[in-house]
């Protein structure tokens, strides 16, 4: 058997996306993006903004600017996704009308944003799912930001539906949310990871993700000039909130993001190694290395392989051949 049959029997088998998801919102960024995607070999996403990126009274040029750009043949990797009006804005209804209809094949995933709580989300994915669904019948992925109250309580539900691929936490929402009770200092680090507030959300976003086999998306880092304290940030939402991607808003912030969450050379060599033992026991218990591993550790080598195999990391022989 296949090791993702064996080892996920009694387990939701997780999603698994390229760790870093670019925002760009004009035309020149969304060209300049594109080019860089293809000269990575499409190791990031792309979202197409939108919401912030469309200018007030522009929606209806915007959207189709987004749609040229999906169904171009310089969308190499099919991994263009599209951040759309929140469902209360009169441009909502116009960006799926104009965008779902034509892009839904080669459309990555849609970005929901300002939700406020799981009836609403349902309405929005009915009326995504009216608009377009892809040839073979299967729905439009989703990632929904959880950015409100309303979200943030009802986070758990929001993992559990199905079209529901990955949530994303909007921190400066979150934070503005308060209405000053948290400080700004809240809004970049350290204090993102250290106000227990901001840090809860953090974490039951991340715990909801995991529940369900979703995607956890960290927030984006707003300094854009020095990539070491993108490259922290990208390290402790990782290694300290469980975090498995992150945004980017400027090109130099995605080889840091990726670095930090793309597992390292001797994870992947770990997992080479007890896998292909444990395969040769029929994924029965193995010692190695003088520690005791079965299905258990298994799991969660097999996915350290499947999110190298996602990002930069040229993988052995041994590797694709466990893949």
């Amino acid at each position: 058997m296949h090791p993702s049959t064996v080892l996920f029997q009694d387990q939701i088998l997780p999603v698994i996306l390229p760790v870093c998801d670019h925002y760009a919102g004009s035309e020149k960024l969304m060209r300049k993006s594109i080019a860089l995607q293809q000269e990575l070999g499409g190791v990031f996403d792309i979202t197409l903004d939108c919401e912030d990126g469309a200018a007030a009274g522009n929606e209806i040029n915007h959207a189709n600017l987004v749609t040229g750009f999906v169904n171009s043949t310089d969308n190499h990797f099919q991994r263009l996704g599209v951040r759309v009006h929140d469902v209360h804005h009169p441009a909502f209804e116009q960006d799926l009308e104009i965008i779902l209809p034509v892009c839904a094949d080669k459309l990555a995933y849609l970005v929901l944003p300002k939700i406020n709580n799981v009836a609403e989300l349902q309405n929005a994915l009915q009326r995504i799912n009216n608009f377009g669904k892809k040839t073979d019948g299967q729905l439009i992925p989703v990632h929904v930001l959880i950015e409100t109250h309303g979200a943030l309580a009802e986070v758990q539900q929001i993992a559990a539906l199905p079209q529901v691929e990955c949530l994303s936490f909007g921190l400066m929402d979150f934070v503005s949310s308060h209405f000053g009770a948290i400080p700004a200092s809240a809004m970049r680090s350290p204090g993102q990871f250290s106000h227990p507030v901001v840090l809860r959300a953090k974490l039951e976003i991340a715990a909801a993700c995991h529940r369900y086999g979703k995607v956890a998306s960290h927030n984006v880092t707003t300094e854009i000039k020095d990539t070491s304290v993108v490259a922290n940030d990208a390290h402790r939402a990782a290694s300290e909130c469980g975090y498995t991607r992150m945004w980017s808003i400027h090109p130099d912030q995605i080889q840091p993001v990726i670095k930090a969450f793309s597992p390292n050379e001797n994870h992947i060599q770990d997992a080479i190694g007890i896998l292909s033992q444990a395969k040769k026991q029929d994924w029965g218990p193995i010692q190695w290395q003088g520690q005791l591993h079965d299905r258990a550790s298994y799991r969660y080598y097999w996915t350290i392989l499947r999110r190298a195999q996602s990002g930069q990391v040229a993988l052995p022989a041994a590797a694709q051949e466990l893949l």
